[in-house]
């Protein structure tokens, strides 16, 4: 398994459009700065989780988030990483 070095940036939740299977939706944590490009260019990010997609839509408050993204994201240092 390889270790993967995350930028400095900061994350929000995405959602990929659809579920493989009956489990509801969830979004994801990614790059806060690649959601736009992403959106505007249909390149493809990466999730905390390891999950590939396009951005196609945007969380809104309470929506439920993917619970490995969870675990990832609540074990990012404060501030992202950011150690300035």
């Amino acid at each position: 398994m390889s270790t993967m070095t995350l930028p400095e940036t900061d994350v929000r939740p995405e959602t990929t459009e659809q579920t493989q299977d009956d489990r509801p939706e969830v979004f994801h944590y990614v790059q806060k700065d690649k959601i736009a490009e992403s959106a505007v260019m249909g390149t493809y990010v990466v999730a905390l989780c390891g999950e590939v997609f396009p951005v196609t839509k945007s969380a809104k408050p309470g929506s439920p988030v993917c619970p490995d993204c969870k675990k990832v994201f609540e074990g990012l240092p404060p501030g992202g990483g950011d150690d300035d």
